[in-house]
């Protein structure tokens, strides 16, 4: 990027100087704003993860209701991000409730196929073997549902933070004046590239922190798990 910025004009692509000085002054000026978009992100996130876990294990649990359940999820995937979008400036007047709205319409599915599938994926000697002592639903789920999720619920999250934050910025970006995708409409306008780039540093930044912070829990919370190491 240096040497393309001494051929071009530096609204094309400005030197890394240039997007590390915009980046201190978003810190030092903005930080408000991250930290906007990080409080949507984390709320958004743990409803999203409430509500596809809960479907997911009704599910996984319910034959008798899974295939209406499934049908709306799996419509509920292919529907366009930039549809919920336009359709939550239409329904909502509070820039809060139509973010909340997109991503967790769009981000619960994830959680809900996936739990799903993790539930389908137990073992039948499992089942077999505590269908034996003939437990009721409640000790079903308690013993044998949960501790098998959880690692998914892990795999899922890790999987979708980029996913997310991305769709944070874009909704941020058409239905609110604050947040970071607010900021980067506003660089846009003003034809501050070089702000652009320093936002999609931070951003990067962001989600690799997110990802690590993670991991990081996965770690402890599945501590009892040796990883496997295969050759």
């Amino acid at each position: 990027m240096q040497v393309a910025s001494w051929y071009v004009p530096p609204f094309i692509i400005p030197a890394p100087s240039a997007i590390l000085e915009s980046a201190w002054q978003i810190l030092s000026r903005d930080a408000n704003h991250i930290a906007i978009t990080a409080v949507r992100l984390f709320i958004a996130l743990l409803f999203a993860m409430t509500v596809g876990v809960l479907l997911g294990i009704i599910m996984g649990t319910r034959p008798g209701i899974r295939p209406y359940l499934r049908a709306l999820v799996i419509i509920d995937t292919g529907i366009p991000a930039l549809s919920w979008m336009l359709i939550a400036i239409f329904w909502f007047k509070e820039p809060e409730v139509r973010i909340f709205f997109i991503l967790s319409v769009i981000l619960i599915p994830f959680y809900a196929l996936n739990i799903y599938d993790g539930i389908r994926a137990l073992p039948k000697e499992w089942v077999d073997m505590i269908e034996s002592f003939r437990p009721n639903r409640w000790q079903v789920l308690r013993y044998l549902v949960f501790p098998h999720i959880v690692p998914y619920i892990f795999l899922t999250t890790k999987s979708i933070v980029g996913y997310a934050i991305r769709m944070a910025i874009f909704a941020e970006l058409v239905a609110s004046a604050i947040g970071i995708g607010a900021q980067m409409n506003l660089a846009q306008s003003n034809f501050r590239i070089d702000q652009i780039f320093a936002w999609t540093l931070l951003l990067v930044i962001i989600n690799l922190t997110l990802q690590a912070l993670v991991t990081a829990l996965e770690k402890i919370v599945l501590r009892y798990r040796a990883e496997a190491t295969v050759r």
